[in-house]
């Protein structure tokens, strides 16, 4: 097993617990934590870049060329079979989530960001088991 992608799984795990960890019962009680609040959007930040980064390191592997954007790493290995076109839409929504938040392109909008704790956790997984399952079966990925 590739020990960087290992790396970087061990920090999408760490990332989502403490999503779990600080993710309120309701959307009414994260309004009012502000701590709850960045607790939460800095460990999707982290969660979204080790994702990216595996598909970096995926693409580095097969010596493909690094897609234009972080986005377009999930695009990209969707288009190659390696993760499923749900999950290459969905973490590539999780990008512009994390674009908003890092560049404060607008502001955060806690409803999203409630959905994504109470939701799209699952996301993360699918695509941490998809590459795995294609390390396993390609020694390229």
């Amino acid at each position: 097993m590739d020990d960087v992608v290992l790396r970087k799984f061990d920090t999408v795990t760490r990332c989502l617990t403490r999503v779990i960890e600080h993710t309120p019962a309701t959307l009414e009680i994260l309004l009012e934590d502000y701590t709850r609040q960045d607790v939460i959007v800095l460990n999707l930040e982290r969660a979204v870049q080790a994702c990216v980064d595996i598909g970096l390191h995926v693409f580095s592997k097969r010596s493909e060329p690094v897609p234009d954007s972080m986005g377009e790493v999930f695009a990209r290995l969707g288009r190659i079979g390696i993760i499923d076109e749900a999950t290459a839409v969905a973490l590539k929504g999780a990008v512009g989530f994390r674009n908003v938040a890092v560049h404060a392109y607008t502001e955060i909008d806690y409803a999203v960001l409630f959905s994504i704790c109470t939701r799209h956790l699952d996301d993360f997984r699918s695509f941490a088991r998809q590459i795995l399952d294609a390390m396993e079966k390609d020694k390229t990925v």
